[in-house]
């Protein structure tokens, strides 16, 4: 039987899905940056001029992972402009949190209609051979595409349950790092989250899975970046791996 590697006592594993499962973290960051350099060429006429957006360093910092509006706020709060929070129907704009926000949603939806978003190739024998043993799957999101990204990868079809953006927003759930988007992930799965795992590569879902004291957090660092993995340690990984089927199947004389 199929395991999580060295991890009998879980039964049920809840996966991020941007830069877990789908190599779709650089489409956003490309948004994100599109959406935050022209507030800040904006802001620039006023006087007040501004570094451009980095979208390796600050993205992982301040917008990996979380809900549009809190990456908006996180990031313009630590430029030390802090807009009015507005409102969740504002347009896209800079006068605004969810103005800013409202222009990555947008910037982003430009990109899908050029872009697929694959998954990457570790992802499906990974998630088959889980399932295959009988661990149960999740797949979670603060993104409102989620859903129709899995879709069109070709993977939705693993997962026992999804939560996305849209779902997240529905129910009122608070975003990463608060646990709320896993702990009703797996309460949907029906697996106790000491029971349940977290498999995250953005520092606030790690942050997230371990607030949310499930059984086990692990970290992915897709990149060649040795800080990044050490981010994912400090913030509460129990491991970091580099691809998925690490997790896979019991080591020869493996405690059981």
């Amino acid at each position: 039987m199929t395991t999580m590697r060295g991890a009998p006592h879980i039964h049920g594993i809840v996966f991020d899905t941007d830069g877990v499962l789908l190599n779709s973290a650089s489409l956003h960051a490309s948004a994100w940056k599109e959406a935050f350099d022209g507030c800040l060429e904006a802001l620039a006429s006023e006087g007040r001029r501004q570094a451009p957006f980095d979208a390796d360093g600050e993205y992982r910092q301040f917008v990996d992972g979380k809900a549009r509006f809190d990456g908006a706020r996180a990031f313009l709060e630590a430029r030390s402009l802090p807009l009015p929070s507005g409102n969740a129907d504002d347009p896209p704009g800079c006068a605004s949190v969810w103005a800013v926000a409202a222009r990555k949603e947008r910037a982003f939806t430009q990109i899908l209609r050029t872009r697929a978003v694959p998954s990457f190739a570790d992802v499906t024998p990974a998630l088959g051979a889980l399932r295959a043993g009988g661990t149960r799957c999740a797949a979670v999101s603060a993104s409102r595409h989620a859903g129709e990204l899995l879709e069109s990868a070709g993977i939705h079809g693993l997962f026992d349950v999804v939560v996305d953006g849209g779902e997240a927003a529905r129910l009122g759930l608070p975003g990463k790092p608060d646990p709320a988007l896993f702990l009703e992930a797996a309460s949907r799965l029906r697996v106790h989250p000491r029971h349940t795992a977290v498999v995250e590569d953005a520092v606030a879902g790690v942050e997230a899975g371990r607030r949310g004291e499930f059984g086990l957090v692990i970290g992915v660092n897709r990149t060649s970046d040795p800080r990044q993995a050490a981010a994912l340690t400090d913030r509460g990984a129990d491991l970091v791996v580099r691809d998925l089927t690490e997790l896979i199947g019991d080591p020869p004389g493996a405690p059981s």
